[in-house]
């Protein structure tokens, strides 16, 4: 059975956690700045933690 962390981060999780709006996470998404994400059946969007911690080291490189 997954752990808590490795149970993939919500939209609403990303967004509170960077203190954004869902429409500013939907805006990096549609420049191809925001972390890779997984699309579910029902539509929802998903990120990994892993995918997430690449992207923060993305943002380390271009700093």
């Amino acid at each position: 059975m997954p752990t808590a962390t490795a149970k993939p981060m919500t939209i609403a999780e990303f967004c509170d956690e960077w203190r954004i709006a869902r429409s500013t996470f939907y805006d990096w998404r549609a420049k191809g700045r925001a972390p890779r994400c997984i699309k579910l059946p029902n539509g929802d969007l998903r990120i990994r933690r892993t995918d997430y911690e690449r992207w923060l080291t993305s943002l380390e490189d271009a700093a």
